[in-house]
């Protein structure tokens, strides 16, 4: 039989007293602009998450709908989508290529709050992908190049080596960004918004459209 006493337990209703009554949800309901919101909250959650506020989880599916979900770090938002970068010939970008559809999931524990988002998948442009691999750290550069990502590795020594051999290559010169490696936008078509509530009575507020050039479609959810 699994145990269970090891799961800690959810908040109670004493928990939720102690921390004082839940919050109006009249102006969340009131939100007219998703992007807006997102962009709330994400600046809430830079100030308030203790750990990579940035981090969201990346569900992809391949060309069987076969699903695959890992955490990744958002690096850019706008009005045209949410951007992350990786290496195409990863698990996730031979998947993203097969099947440019995915769904992106925020959780910060510190607010009580996540979001659900999905859509499109597109790559960045060459300058777009140039000009953020430009601003990593050095050492993430090498790595780039001495790692094929999501491969067999048969052992910590074999990319210690490579490491070193990239590193002896480009010397002090500039380590130009891979070919391989580069970024996807999502443009988003259906973005939730979850707020924690007592008793599980959460807020729930959705938007969708059929396609990025529509207006969006606001729906309030059950929990």
């Amino acid at each position: 039989m699994p145990r269970n006493d090891l799961i800690p337990p959810s908040p109670s209703s004493a928990d939720y007293e102690t921390a004082g009554p839940p919050p109006d949800d009249t102006a969340l309901f009131a939100t007219e602009e998703p992007l807006a919101l997102f962009t709330g909250w994400y600046k809430e959650a830079r100030e308030k998450e203790i750990n990579d506020s940035n981090a969201m989880s990346l569900a992809t599916a391949d060309a069987d709908g076969f699903p695959d979900v890992r955490m990744v770090l958002l690096k850019d938002f706008d009005a045209r989508g949410f951007t992350f970068y990786s290496n195409f010939e990863s698990t996730k970008g031979r998947q993203l290529t097969e099947n440019p559809r995915a769904a992106l999931g925020f959780h910060w524990k510190s607010l009580r709050r996540a979001v659900r988002i999905r859509g499109l998948v597109t790559k960045v442009d060459d300058e777009t992908a140039d000009a953020y691999f430009a601003s990593r750290d050095r050492g993430a550069r090498i790595g780039a190049w001495a790692s094929d990502q999501s491969r067999p590795l048969d052992g910590r020594f074999s990319l210690e080596k490579r490491i070193a051999e990239v590193a002896a290559r480009f010397g002090i010169g500039d380590v130009p960004r891979p070919p391989q490696w580069s970024g996807w936008r999502l443009a988003p078509l259906r973005m939730e918004f979850w707020r924690d509530r007592p008793f599980r009575l959460h807020d729930r507020l959705e938007f969708s459209r059929p396609s990025p050039d529509v207006a969006w479609t606001k729906t309030r959810l059950f929990p």
